[in-house]
């Protein structure tokens, strides 16, 4: 018989084969259809779920620069964005687990969580800047960072709770899905505070 080492229709009939064997009517068993996924629709599906991270990065950058109309804000946080991003991955290529559609919902869902801890950062700062006169800019965002801190530690550690239990008890199925949203959420709020602030703060110097 001709071997389907990679064939899913020889598969079948290997399967269709071997429960026939083991039951007494030889012909109750029947193959309606086969279906597979190749390789050409998973590097399609790599190739939009990375284009979409890119969108969003570009979206969010365009967001940030007419909110605060300063482009220093839009590239801090696009920078601390893409930060995320990359710890994700690499975290998952560190451990050796499979990149899946999951991990890349995941990231998207960071990058919005992020990215709404960093405008509320951007928001002390910019009120700040309009009501500390004659303060250099660096001590105003050292300030603003610590008036938002305890708001930032508290909501990262109340959602972090919510996705540790469900790293925990939501089974294999959930597990890179709820691992991939647990390091979002720890590098996410590092870097709002230690990686937005500080590009913000350099391009702003620069630009002024």
């Amino acid at each position: 018989m001709k071997e389907f080492s990679h064939d899913v229709k020889g598969l079948a009939e290997s399967m269709r084969t071997a429960l026939q064997e083991s039951l007494s009517d030889k012909n109750a068993v029947t193959i309606l259809s086969t279906d597979s996924v190749g390789s050409a629709v998973g590097s399609d599906t790599w190739l939009k779920s990375f284009r979409a991270i890119a969108l969003g990065l570009v979206a969010m950058l365009l967001y940030i620069w007419f909110r605060f109309w300063s482009l220093s804000y839009g590239m801090g946080a696009v920078i601390a964005l893409f930060h995320d991003a990359i710890v994700i991955l690499f975290v998952f290529l560190l451990l050796d687990k499979e990149i899946s559609i999951n991990v890349i919902a995941a990231i998207l869902a960071i990058l919005g969580y992020s990215i709404n801890d960093t405008i509320v950062i951007f928001n002390r700062i910019r009120d700040n800047i309009k009501a500390m006169h004659n303060v250099p800019i660096t001590q105003i965002v050292n300030v603003s960072i610590n008036q938002t801190l305890r708001r930032t530690i508290l909501t990262s550690f109340s959602t972090a709770l919510v996705v540790v239990s469900l790293f925990v008890l939501g089974g294999e199925t959930l597990r890179d899905l709820s691992l991939a949203l647990l390091v979002g959420i720890v590098f996410g709020t590092y870097s709002s505070i230690y990686i937005a602030s500080p590009i913000m703060l350099l391009l702003y110097k620069e630009a002024k």
